[in-house]
């Protein structure tokens, strides 16, 4: 099995809920770097701030300063300089306004103003409505990730694709749906 096919195995079978949350982590960030690093920078993991208050599922550095690839240009247009990541591995719980709104809080202004959102389930209607206005009072972007989207990157990577084109389809699809 070709090392795509292992961490799309290791993702599906991963149980929702807290008996696989750290599972689910683990796996979510090996696809990420395995898909995003380089041109991204290794991440940090449960990356805490200064008080400890704050602990961020994976942050991972950006250092494309130029608009010649994908991240280059969400460094420029959103100031991406540190990827935000957090994983909900949830089974009977939605995705809420709160997840996304301690998501938002999350992004402050050494790290930028994108964060993706990887769930077992799609974020609900709440949460939709709160990124909008995340976005509308801070201009921060919080793009929602499934397994399915995961599992569409991996393959992407393995035909030789660049599977951050994958991630502009949903940031345009923002712009175009925000209201």
């Amino acid at each position: 099995m070709s090392a795509a096919g292992g961490l799309i195995k290791r993702l599906l079978s991963c149980p929702a809920g807290t008996a696989g949350w750290k599972e689910f982590e683990e796996v979510c960030t090996e696809i990420f770097i395995y898909l995003f690093v380089p041109p991204l920078t290794l991440p940090a993991r449960q990356a805490r701030s200064y008080s400890g208050i704050d602990r961020r599922d994976a942050v991972f550095p950006n250092r494309n300063f130029d608009s010649s690839n994908n991240w280059g240009r969400l460094y420029i247009e959103l100031r991406a300089r540190m990827i935000l990541v957090e994983f909900k591995n949830y089974d009977s719980a939605d995705i809420g306004k709160d997840e996304i709104n301690q998501t938002r809080n999350y992004l402050t202004p050494p790290l930028g103003k994108l964060a993706f959102v990887c769930g077992t389930k799609p974020p609900n209607e709440a949460a939709h409505v709160k990124r909008n206005s995340i976005y509308g009072e801070d201009g921060k972007v919080i793009l929602f990730l499934t397994v399915d989207d995961l599992s569409e990157m991996v393959i992407m990577k393995e035909r030789g694709e660049d599977p951050s084109n994958f991630i502009m389809d949903p940031l345009e699809k923002f712009y175009l749906q925000y209201e």
